[in-house]
């Protein structure tokens, strides 16, 4: 379908090596885009950029820890010459962070989540952003929150914090760059089957079972479409917004 389609463009999933951003690399890839993946573990990295070549995608991939801004430089720097031009931006990368009570983490281990999570948008951002408007070119923006940016997150407050402070940033950036053609969204995934996931105690995932108006918890090949939709030209009048897919988490009566 035309909307969707995104032969000729560009686009880069930080953390595109591994679940949701791989999620979203095969959606993309599918839709014709040409998919560079930012990650930090170079075995995920190959083993990402082999499947995605089976699926007839174009890819390359760069190894890089985005909390360093020179690392996202060199990362943006090295797509650059390999693609020519960015047009689409997918910041996933990220973690859970230190577990606890707020007076229980250390220092150290909040401004981790904080470089982690937050900081790696930034660095990933600036770069994509001086690109498009040097091109004079329409972009798409698009950052993974979560839906403890809305509900909160009991012992995992760092992760909750840096999760609602990229939708500011989010609308922020909607306000800077509306004008320039480039939309800037957040997604705000729930529970959603992956490797990481997985790891969380039977109880937890049980817990959000009861609590899904679906009855179940999401899966990997569901985050492939809304990626193409944000990414393509579908979305050209949707920017600033939190799309929540959650089964209904977060509405879902207590």
């Amino acid at each position: 379908m035309e909307l969707f389609n995104l032969k000729g463009k560009v686009a880069i999933v930080t953390g595109g090596n591994g679940g949701i951003g791989l999620a979203y690399a095969r959606g993309l890839v599918k839709a014709g885009a040409k998919v560079a993946i930012w990650g930090r573990n170079a075995t995920k990295n190959d083993r990402a950029i082999k499947e995605l070549e089976d699926l007839g995608g174009e890819v390359f991939a760069f190894l890089a820890d985005l909390t360093d801004a020179s690392r996202a430089k060199e990362a943006f720097q090295a797509t650059i010459a390999h693609f020519g031009k960015v047009d689409i931006c997918f910041a996933n990368a990220g973690g859970a962070g230190p577990q606890g009570r707020l007076h229980e983490i250390s220092e150290n281990d909040w401004n981790g989540v904080m470089d982690l999570n937050l900081n790696s948008v930034v660095h990933t951002y600036k770069p994509v952003i001086q690109h498009l408007l040097e091109r004079k070119a329409p972009g798409k923006l698009i950052v993974t929150s979560s839906i403890a940016a809305v509900m909160g997150t009991g012992f995992a407050s760092g992760y909750a914090t840096t999760k609602a402070a990229v939708l500011g940033l989010t609308r922020s950036l909607a306000v800077e760059l509306g004008r320039k053609g480039i939309q800037v969204n957040a997604i705000l995934p729930g529970y959603i089957e992956t490797e990481m996931a997985r790891q969380a105690p039977d109880a937890f995932r049980e817990a959000t079972l009861r609590r899904s108006c679906s009855g179940q918890n999401g899966t990997l090949e569901q985050m492939e479409g809304v990626a193409v939709f944000l990414a393509s030209k579908s979305s050209d009048f949707m920017t600033g917004q939190n799309i929540v897919l959650d089964g209904g988490h977060t509405i879902y009566p207590l």
